[in-house]
């Protein structure tokens, strides 16, 4: 019997809680969500969404100092439009790849060098 129903919230660790939220407000457009006092983890609960999106990413605080590949994958309706905005705004992006068959696609790296992806509808 499955219990689960979806999925709400990844948690991706960032460095500078402040500077990530600025990154993934400003460059990507989230929303800001959440962002509440968390003693125990170190920092505070800060979530960032898609405009009307049910599936979130929770900024929490990094355990170590290097990056992570989050397995995110982003969705957009126009992937050469996204990879330019992202491109132009100096984030590290690698090439745009369009195989026959396969919706275009590409990687990036946030502020602290972790790993996302980009994935046309």
């Amino acid at each position: 019997m499955n219990h689960f129903i979806g999925i709400r919230t990844i948690g991706v660790p960032v460095r500078d809680q402040d500077r990530a939220v600025a990154f993934y407000a400003a460059t990507l457009g989230f929303e800001l969500v959440m962002d509440a006092p968390l003693p125990q983890i170190g920092g505070r609960w800060i979530v960032v969404a898609p405009p009307g999106a049910a599936t979130n990413l929770a900024l929490t605080p990094a355990s170590n100092d290097g990056p992570v590949d989050t397995g995110v994958r982003l969705v957009t309706a126009d992937s050469v439009a996204a990879h330019e905005h992202l491109s132009k705004e100096g984030v590290d992006t690698d090439e745009l790849i369009t195989w026959p068959g396969v919706p275009p696609m590409f990687t990036f790296r946030d502020q602290d060098g972790n790993t996302l992806y980009v994935v046309q509808e």
